[in-house]
């Protein structure tokens, strides 16, 4: 469930909810049917039939708050850690070229952090942190600009204009032309 901010459930709302859990898990000890308690704490029936396997499986903790659901994976000293190795450069870690990429990046967090993260979890935590992609320093000595401004005027146009035919169409398939 997403929230406005882009953030979880404050601590107070959350131990709130956390307080209905137990106070349901109170009425399973004493052996209340799943309705009335649904009715009783004002939630669905389903919520508390998930509440009730959970407390069967692992008492009154199994219904405690596990914490807020965005927690960061990587903590302020680990991220430390990556900017060091980072640093470094991507020849350091065994690449071939001076060019950092996601996946590179993923790479080294799993080695260095011993972390999994996804491609769009790194490129969240970079952002995070005020990395963003960076473009080149330079342009290329190869560069022949008037070819680029030649490819401007005469290709990019051709390869822009729309594919649409100029006279009427019809959305007919077996009369393509039919009126």
């Amino acid at each position: 469930m997403r929230y406005p901010e882009g953030g979880g459930l404050t601590a107070e709302r959350r131990a709130f909810r956390e307080g209905i859990r137990l106070d349901a898990g109170v009425r399973f000890a004493v052996g209340e049917k799943t309705v009335v308690i649904a009715k009783d704490l004002r939630v669905s029936v389903r919520s508390v039939e998930r509440w009730r396997h959970a407390w069967r499986e692992g008492g009154m903790e199994a219904l405690r708050s596990s914490g807020p659901a965005n927690c960061p994976t990587v903590t302020d000293a680990q991220f430390a850690a990556l900017e060091d190795e980072l640093g470094k450069g991507p020849s350091a870690h065994g690449f071939k070229d001076e060019r950092w990429t996601l996946v590179r990046v993923q790479a080294v967090i799993r080695r260095r952090l011993c972390l999994t993260l996804s491609v769009a979890t790194v490129w969240r935590l970079l952002k995070r942190h005020g990395w963003s992609w960076q473009a080149p320093g330079r342009r290329a000595l190869e560069r022949d600009e008037d070819a680029v401004e030649l490819w401007k005027k005469e290709v990019w146009p051709r390869v822009k204009a729309s594919r649409r035919r100029v006279g009427a169409g019809s959305s007919s398939r077996t009369r393509p032309d039919s009126p």
